[in-house]
């Protein structure tokens, strides 16, 4: 599976499978003659509740919205839009291609232009070194402060021009969902055996669970978790200096009994596996379904991943209304409607002590990490050519190695 394939599963696995497209335009009661705004942003990423409750906060505002099945459609339209061509024609040197596999579904690309687009953060580098995007005046969203005062934030949407981060850059969005890589476990099996349930990722190397294991089939991601089980950060630039990590990426596919970016919850509800590695919204959907399957946060930190908003560049007036949503966004009582209604935390309650959070949110906790697990967790850097090159070449040397 390729990278491009491997971001692409992450969030369209359960996400309205059986929905093509959504479109809603919500009118307020001078439609048509007061001001405007258009939002593309990633189905079941913002609840109904917080569309109604934005128009009730803005008499007056035209709010145009719609929805797209998977993170890849929402960053092909921003190439379309910039290339005023077929989103399959848009084929970028910066290794951001779309992949013939891609589903639009609708041709929701041939589109108009909208004022703001949800983009993951896997794509932020790209869409910025493409030129695709326009920043945004941080001094707008008044709520952002407190994001950019954190490190994590900071260093998440300020970038340079070629889209790597940078301490003094601008700043391209503005986070309004986030989530984390979790191990997956079934509770009652381990009760049965009488195991202790995983906490951290050196319990994947634990004797007692080889052959029952499934793990996601990305470098960035498997080979990140065995960094970070040797003290190590998932963005290590040389691989060369982590002298065992070879050998315990061996160690680790013994225990293995599949890969899969799609279909890694599926083995863990027949019983073929007890544990699995996966993303936390994915994990947290089942789990209601399945209450027998628990996520865990492993201890020692874990991958982090964003939805964001961001400017399309061919949209050079800025709608007045932009930077009303942005702040909307991070208000305290929708940021808590996100949390609730999306399987993924509000950036503004994330990291904070689970006893500090109403009532209802305490019942996730894998929603909402200890804070010390959330420092000690990360988003993924874009990577060098010669780094990424270290990593396919560790990953496939793992994967040749037989059971």
């Amino acid at each position: 599976m390729t990278e491009e394939q491997f971001i692409v599963s992450r969030r369209s696995l359960l996400i309205g499978a059986a929905i093509s497209s959504l479109s809603v335009i919500l009118e307020g009661c001078a439609a048509g003659q007061g001001a405007s705004l258009q939002i593309r942003a990633l189905q079941g990423s913002v609840p109904p509740q917080m569309l109604n409750e934005f128009r009730k906060q803005t008499a007056g505002v035209k709010l145009e919205y719609a929805a797209d099945r998977q993170l890849q459609e929402l960053f092909t339209l921003l190439q379309a839009w910039n290339d005023s061509g077929s989103p399959n024609n848009s084929e970028k040197s910066s290794g951001f291609a779309v992949p013939s596999w891609v589903p639009f579904i609708g041709q929701s690309a041939t589109a108009d232009p909208v004022d703001l687009v949800t983009l993951g953060d896997y794509w932020l580098s790209g869409a910025i070194s493409q030129g695709l995007l326009a920043p945004l005046d941080a001094a707008m969203v008044e709520g952002g402060s407190e994001l950019l005062k954190n490190p994590q934030w900071r260093a998440l949407v300020t970038r340079d021009a070629a889209g790597k981060p940078d301490a003094n850059g601008k700043v391209w969005a503005v986070p309004y969902r986030v989530g984390t890589t979790v191990l997956a476990y079934r509770q009652d099996i381990f009760k049965q055996q009488g195991l202790q349930p995983p906490t951290d990722w050196a319990d994947l190397w634990r004797p007692e669970l080889k052959g029952r294991i499934s793990l996601l089939d990305q470098s960035r991601e498997v080979i990140g978790l065995t960094l970070k089980k040797l003290g190590k950060s998932y963005n290590t630039e040389n691989l060369a200096t982590v002298a065992t990590l070879d050998a315990e990426l061996r160690a680790l596919n013994q225990q293995a009994k599949l890969y899969s970016s799609t279909h890694y919850l599926q083995p863990l509800l027949l019983e073929d596996t007890w544990v699995s590695v996966g993303w936390s919204e994915d994990v947290l959907q089942s789990g209601q379904r399945s209450p027998n399957v628990v996520a865990v946060v492993p201890t020692s930190g874990t991958a982090l991943w964003a939805d964001m908003w961001v400017r399309p560049a061919v949209k050079p007036t800025v709608s007045p209304i932009v930077a009303e949503w942005l702040n909307f966004c991070l208000q305290p009582a929708i940021a808590q409607q996100i949390s609730l209604l999306t399987w993924g935390a509000s950036p503004m309650l994330f990291g904070k002590p689970l006893a500090d959070l109403p009532t209802e949110l305490r019942r996730a906790p894998a929603l909402f990490p200890d804070p010390t697990v959330v420092k000690a967790s990360e988003f993924l850097q874009p990577l060098s050519k010669a780094t990424t090159e270290q990593y396919e070449k560790a990953w496939k040397a793992m994967r040749q190695t037989s059971l």
